[in-house]
């Protein structure tokens, strides 16, 4: 193996009065992750571009050299979903999420409290739904869900969640209509039949055993279905044959698989006594063994690793910065821990960065450029992997396209 990628969600910040006035990565102990920047270069990354507020399939789709015009959302999280797809099937990422009587959006995630089997029973209910055309819809990890409608559609919509386009004011909260792009006779019908389901499926969720005891337990329902990512068109993104990706996300998984990536997965611990977090420190413990166990097997057989943690984003959009940096020292602490003693002695090069930064006083994404450490086995200087750090950085400003040929990690 000639390198490793190491992507850790949503791990830029800004400084929280929670931690004196600093972020996350300024206050960690990450003994580990310092260990490759004392022996490498550090820079910072716009995973697109400035300004631009990247969700994570665009900053990943654009940190492996591709051009966003080339995959969407909703065909990457179905094939991750392991929905097989054609031409023209029309897909989306969904949410089960909370809305209230006068359609404000209350919860995205339904307050992370959704287990699988309470999905799933949703799920099935919803598949029941009498449409003109034939659809899937699959209820897949946590709160997340995939959705397809099986036929020639267009994919010219826009969500029925406004906080998920681009440039839109983030303090919009109430729920919409999908709403056509143009008005083309495909599209407008394509926009019927999504609204269709949509409110057809509000009906389901709103008088369902499920959520009529959620209710009655003081947990918010799983009342209305919030869509993004329409797709049509099968991904065309670029091939990395060579390289293996332990995912366990529909959307690293989906992603991928597009890509050529050879992938090893596990089943992400289910959600038991309601404690969001308590599942996501589940996931998050089994998610380093798993890729310390994925590297070590296949080392030899691969010449690149593409490794995502996605735990270390929710606390970001919860406002938890002290959870945030808890779960970077951890994976410091057991899957840099491995990787400070495996990769130097065979000369394997390391890359650590984020896909996008998500704040935990913003509760979102933002513009702000990541950090970016590349262990090349430098001369030593003693360095601390964090914004303020990398903004000094010798590697300097990168554009997301740009830093696999920067690192020489090639297909």
């Amino acid at each position: 193996m000639k390198g490793i990628l190491v992507i850790i969600d949503g791990v830029g910040d800004l400084p929280h009065k929670l931690l004196g006035d600093k972020t996350p990565l300024e206050v960690v102990k990450t003994p580990n992750i310092d260990f490759f920047a004392t022996r490498g270069e550090l820079g910072y990354l716009y995973p697109v571009k400035p300004g631009f507020i990247p969700e994570s399939d665009e900053a990943i789709v654009s940190i492996f050299g591709n051009d966003l015009m080339y995959s969407t959302r909703g065909q990457l999280e179905a094939i991750g979903a392991g929905i097989k797809l054609v031409r023209g099937d029309l897909a989306f990422r969904v949410n089960f999420a909370t809305i209230d009587e006068e359609d404000n959006i209350l919860d995205r995630r339904a307050g992370r409290t959704l287990t699988i089997t309470e999905a799933e029973k949703l799920a099935k209910e919803i598949n029941k739904i009498k449409l003109p055309v034939d659809f899937v819809f699959e209820a897949t990890v946590q709160h997340r869900a995939a959705l397809v409608f099986r036929g020639g559609f267009s994919d010219n919509i826009l969500p029925n969640d406004a906080t998920y386009i681009q440039g839109k004011s983030k303090s919009i909260s109430k729920v919409r209509n999908c709403q056509a792009t143009d008005e083309d006779e495909n599209t407008i019908y394509s926009v019927n039949i999504v609204n269709e389901f949509l409110n057809k499926a509000g009906d389901v969720l709103k008088n369902h055993p499920v959520n009529l005891e959620r209710i009655k337990r003081g947990l918010l329902p799983a009342n209305y279905l919030l869509i993004r990512g329409a797709g049509i068109e099968t991904p065309k993104l670029k091939q990395y044959k060579k390289w293996i990706s332990p995912s366990y996300m529909p959307l690293e998984i989906g992603f991928s698989r597009v890509s050529g990536m050879h992938v090893t997965s596990f089943e992400y611990p289910a959600l038991k006594k309601l404690d969001a977090y308590e599942n996501l420190w589940d996931g998050l413990k089994k998610a380093c063994k798993f890729n310390i166990k994925s590297i070590k097997k296949n080392y030899k057989k691969f010449d690149y690793a593409y490794v995502h943690f996605k735990e270390t984003d929710l606390p970001g959009h919860d406002n938890k910065p002290i959870e945030k940096k808890e779960m970077i020292e951890y994976i410091d602490k057991t899957f840099f821990n491995f990787l400070r003693k495996f990769a130097p002695s065979k000369k394997i090069k390391v890359v650590v960065t984020g896909d996008h930064s998500t704040p935990c006083k913003l509760k979102e994404h933002s513009a702000d450029p990541v950090p970016v450490l590349f262990y090349n086995d430098s001369i030593p200087r003693e360095k601390h992997f964090c914004e303020k750090e990398c903004r000094k950085g010798t590697l300097g400003k990168i554009l997301g396209k740009d830093l696999l040929k920067i690192v020489g990690f090639n297909k």
